[in-house]
Order: C-alpha cells, then structure tokens, then sequence
C-alpha cells in the first residue's frame, strides 16, 4: 500500500517512514504543507498522514484543498493531545481519523489498515475471494484454509489486487502503490511477481486467480460472483 506522510518534524517523519515500511507500506514524505499539497493531489495514494501543525499550509487547510478536488483515499490527521478542537476541525475537513501524539507504532499501523479496508468496503481485517483468503493484520494468506508464503513484495501486490478484485490494474500504477517514487515504473518487477503469485497460491491453474489483460494490465477475478 502506497501511504504519504505529511510531517516537519524530521526525526518523527524518519521513524513513521521506517516502521511503516518494515510492515509492508511504500511511503513518501512531505515536510510542510504546500509540499504535502501537491505530492497528495499528483499522485494516488492508498493512505495519508497529516500533521495539524505544518508550515507554509496548515494541516485543516490542506485537508480541505485535497477533498475540493474530488480525491477521496483516507486520510488519518495527526494532533496534539490538548488540542482537542484541532480533532473536530479535521474530521469536519475531511479526516477519515485522527490519531494523538505520542503514540504506538502497533496503534497506528492498525488504524491505518483499517483506513484502507474500509475504503474498500471491507469491514474486517480478513479479506476472503472465494478459496483464497488473506488478513491485513497478521499480513497471512490461505488458499483452501492452507497456508502460503509470501515474500512482502509479493504480499503487498496481493493485498493491493484483493482490496481491488474484479478490476484491471495496470504495471505501472501497481508499481505505484507497492513502491516509491525512486522505483523505476518500466521494470518488469510486476510481471516476475505475478508469475510467482500465480505459482504459489494455484500451482496447478486450478482456480487461475490473476488474470492477464493485454496491454491494459492484470485482474484478480471475483470468485463470489
């Protein structure tokens, strides 16, 4: 899941960055709000952060400049524990919730993995398409109850075609939700992943899961159809 994080102070911003990837988020920084402006309305995000208090563009304002152009990905603001109010004026500009500072690392992964399942209209943190089934909390996938490794590459690419099943994606904007802006988006490092997904979760084309559609990307189809 590809995640913005719009934060000045540069240590807490290193620290969100670092332990969010370590559980699977591909994140981009921002450090005052008219950055984080245009970072959020250039590119699509799954998730963002925001800080109350940045410079240049406040936290509110931003909030409302990003829904007035019709983007509605989830947004989690970050606030000062005696600046209640702050809590209301974001919600009222378009937070989806809010978190106070200081907090946990566990807190807030959970939260924001709530965020994204419930953009996607799912409620819990196990996601099932038919015989294939993962959970976004303890990042585990099954087929037909059976356990399957995946490398955290090839979980997120999952993860991001579960949450968006029955729609065609193409390389380069899964590319963009599983990587940062400094990946290259003409690698073939989406095609190598695929084939492995295809070969751990349907080793046999039992239930052929991913589909290819030629040059406009691939589909994991809806199995409960």
């Amino acid at each position: 899941m590809r995640l913005l994080i719009i934060e000045d102070d540069l240590a807490l911003q290193q620290n969100l960055k670092n332990a969010l990837e370590s559980v699977g988020y591909s994140v981009d920084l921002a450090s005052d709000g008219e950055e984080g402006l245009f970072q959020a309305t250039e590119y699509d995000y799954d998730v963002a952060m925001i800080d109350v208090g940045l410079p240049k563009l406040d936290g509110i304002s931003l909030i409302k400049k990003i829904r007035a152009q019709g983007i509605k990905y989830p947004v989690l603001i970050l606030t000062a524990r005696d600046h209640w109010q702050h809590k209301v004026e974001g919600l009222d500009a378009g937070a989806d919730d809010y978190l106070t500072k200081p907090f946990e690392s566990g807190e807030l992964v959970a939260r924001l993995n709530a965020l994204i399942r419930r953009s996607a209209g799912q409620a819990s943190p196990e996601i099932s398409n038919g015989v294939l089934t993962i959970n976004t909390a303890s990042l585990s996938v099954k087929v037909n109850d059976k356990a399957v490794n995946l490398s955290s590459s090839e979980y997120r690419l999952l993860e991001y075609l579960m949450l968006n099943k029955g729609q065609v994606k193409s390389k380069s904007v899964l590319t963009e939700h599983i990587y940062d802006q400094d990946f290259d988006l003409d690698s073939n490092v989406i095609e190598v992943f695929i084939r492995r997904l295809r070969k751990k979760l349907d080793p046999d084309s039992q239930y052929n899961f991913i589909e290819t559609h030629r040059g406009a990307g691939y589909l994991l189809r809806d199995l409960e159809c």
